[in-house]
Formats: structure tokens, sequence, C-alpha cells
């Protein structure tokens, strides 16, 4: 798939610095546009929450305050998003058809997970930082939302920063609908890597047989990987062997399916993908 649109949603986190600097390296090298979009909270939205009891002048602060909080952090955002733009020396505004990367900075006020869902299915990519014990609950929704409410792949930051990333790409590999499409949205950035190597688990539910049929496929696509099974601890393949097998090989970002046990609302993500998003320390790329 070509990424030529890429958007950054914001939200709920005060370190924005590894997930905008990690999109606009992706936007330099694809020559994409990239759209930073700081999502703000309603501060209506907080008086059911406020209890009884409130006086209407109480409550009016509350909303004051959280305004101006709100503010504060779009206001450090931007400046955080100026300032790389220059490092990069990224284009700032853009229209279509024109060459090179360009980046834009937006606002908009509503829901955290419903505007990410719906920005989200308009880009070819979504970026979003991997939550912390220390983040807000906003962005376990927006990561959530970007994954599973939009049909489009998304590429998980870790804390502190990624330095280079795309070099050599690990692809866990089980054979399933949503490694596949993860995959195929990743091609472009597999075909650039100079290495690949795909990783297959040895376990009940997968099978070693499974990576030379994927190395088949990529060899059609002009990709050479390398194919490697890792044993797991267990009978079933877990999210600490398959980053484990990462660092053996030393590869610099991941490749693969989102998976969950929840149809309500995915919000109970599966054991190896609640710990790959919990644990990496490399970005990850992701389709669900």
């Amino acid at each position: 798939m070509s990424i030529r649109t890429i958007l950054i949603p914001l939200a709920g986190s005060d370190d924005i610095g590894p997930v905008v600097e990690l999109g606009l390296t992706m936007g330099t090298d694809l020559g994409a546009h990239v759209e930073v979009l700081h999502i703000l909270s309603d501060p209506k939205d907080t008086i059911p929450l406020l209890g009884e009891g409130m006086s209407v002048s109480m409550i009016e602060d509350m909303i004051d305050a959280a305004e101006k909080e709100g503010g504060d952090r779009a206001a450090r955002g931007q400046q955080v998003f100026d300032d790389l733009c220059r490092q990069f020396s990224i284009t700032v505004g853009g229209k279509p058809g024109e060459a090179g990367a360009s980046a834009s900075w937006g606002q908009e006020v509503g829901r955290d997970d419903e505007v990410t869902a719906r920005r989200g299915r308009l880009a070819d990519l979504i970026v979003v930082g991997r939550p912390t014990e220390t983040s807000d609950v906003s962005s376990t929704l927006t990561l959530n939302a970007a994954l599973f409410d939009t049909g489009r792949p998304v590429l998980v930051a870790p804390p502190g920063g990624t330095g280079n990333f795309g070099k050599h790409i690990a692809i866990s590999w089980n054979g399933g609908a949503q490694a596949a499409r993860a995959v195929g949205s990743a091609l472009g950035m597999i075909k650039r890597a100079e290495k690949v190597t795909v990783l297959t688990a040895e376990s009940d539910r997968t099978t070693a047989a499974r990576a030379p049929e994927l190395a088949a496929y990529l060899e059609w696509h002009g990709i050479a990987p390398d194919t490697r099974t890792f044993s797991v601890e267990g009978r079933q393949p877990g999210g600490a062997d398959l980053l484990a097998e990462c660092s053996r090989t030393g590869a610099d970002l991941l490749v693969m399916g989102a998976y969950t046990h929840s149809r309500m609302r995915q919000l109970i993500l599966g054991g190896v993908t609640r710990h790959v998003l919990e644990e990496a320390e490399i970005p990850l790329f992701m389709a669900h």
C-alpha cells in the first residue's frame, strides 16, 4: 500500500516528542504528508463526573481549569511540533500533488477515541505512542481506536525515542489474517529494509512450516528474507518469547497482527499483543 498521508493523534500524554519524531521520520522517508492532531477534551464533559453538591461557581472554576490545562498542553505540543519540523527541514503546510514531505498541526475538540477513529479512516497510516504506566487512560483509548476502529495500519512508538529503524524488519508470522494484513500494509517498508527476518513460533497453534510460505510470497516482491523458528516457554506462544527473538536478531522494527479476545470493545487484547504493546522497546507496525 502506498503511504501518502500519516495521522498522529495526540492525547493523554505530555511526552509527545518520540511519537511526533517517529511520524515525521516516516513522512520524510516516504515523502508523505503528516498531520499532527491534538485532541482536546470538552471540559463540559467533566460535569457529570463532578458529583452533587457543587455550586455553579465551583463548576465554572473546574471548567476554566480544564480549558487552561488543555490549552497549555496544546501550546507545548505545538512547540514540539515546530521544533521537530525545523530539525527535519520539513515543509509546514503542503498541498496534494506537491513533491516531498510536509506536515501540519491541527486541533479538534472531542472524545479521543471517537476523533481518532473518524480521522484515522482517512489516513494511510496512524502513528501513536505506546501507553506507559504514567499515561492517561485516553492514550489507551486512542491506541485501541486506531488499531480496531479505523481499518488502517498503526505504527506504535516506544517511549524514549527510536533512533534509526526500518533497516532490519522482523515479521511475526502465524499465517493468520491479521498478520497477512500487517505484511501487506508494510510491504513498501519491507522492500526498503536492508534485512528482513520472518519469525515463527513452534507451538500447538503455529508450525515452522508457515515461515517458508511467507518467504516464498515475499520473494515474488523481490524480497529475500531469513526465516527463524523460535521455541516458546509453555504451550502457547508468548510476547516475551517474540520480543526476545527480536532482540537476538537485532531487529529494529516488528511487523505483526493485532489480536484481541473481546468483540465488544476491543479493550481486552490477546496475550501476545498485550505483552508486546506493554514491553516493546522498538517500533511496532500493527494491523487488525
